[in-house]
């Protein structure tokens, strides 16, 4: 007998494919169990991204509304219902980064993955912060969507990397691979601003 990743999944999450299937055809009853399932895990990752409550509850209504509207596109075969939720969150967090709507709000969780600041920093010290915070995040812009993807949810979500796998519905090795590349070009990326980022 061959096992689908729907078969290990979390018991509530196996009922997911079914939810998301009525919601395509308008059942709100189903909608409503599938937020309340799921949007927790979901409020959290975005939260680690976007580092701030207001903002996340704002992004994570606009993921489930993104859901209600093309829970049409969910495709089985081609990945879990988590992971499906994931990339839609990763996706909205990220845009909301990018957008300009946020008040560098990110800075934060950027400087708690790396250690580029201590607690109790100076005025002079948060400044510098920044600015090398800023170098980080344009670095982390040169990364693939998969690589970013994944570094995301490993360092800003805290998953582990078999976690990870399961959520995408991925190989672990594809998992690995996407991780290691990431920070090989990170370290690259940053090289010529070591002294800067470590001093």
């Amino acid at each position: 007998m061959v096992m689908t990743m729907q078969d290990v999944a979390p018991a509530p999450e196996r009922e997911w494919p079914d939810l998301i299937a009525k919601t395509a055809r308008g059942d709100q009853e189903a909608f409503s169990r599938l937020y309340d399932q799921s949007s927790p895990h979901i409020y959290g990752l975005i939260l680690r991204v976007v580092n701030q409550p207001q903002i996340a509850e704002e992004v994570t209504m606009d993921v489930y509304v993104q859901v209600w509207k093309q829970a049409q596109s969910y495709n089985v075969n081609r990945g879990t219902p988590m992971g499906w939720l994931v990339t839609l969150a990763r996706s909205r967090a990220i845009d909301r980064l990018r957008s300009g709507r946020m008040e560098r709000t990110n800075v934060t969780s950027i400087e708690e993955v790396v250690g580029l600041m201590s607690d109790g920093a100076n005025p002079e010290d948060q400044s510098s912060g920044r600015q090398r915070a800023e170098i980080v995040r344009n670095a982390l812009t040169a990364l693939s969507d998969e690589q970013r993807e994944s570094l995301v949810l490993a360092y800003f979500g805290g998953y582990s990397q078999s976690e990870i796998s399961e959520q995408l519905g991925i190989p672990l090795g594809t998992v690995k691979t996407r991780i290691r590349m990431a920070m090989i070009r990170l370290r690259d990326a940053l090289a010529p601003y070591r002294e800067g980022l470590i001093a």
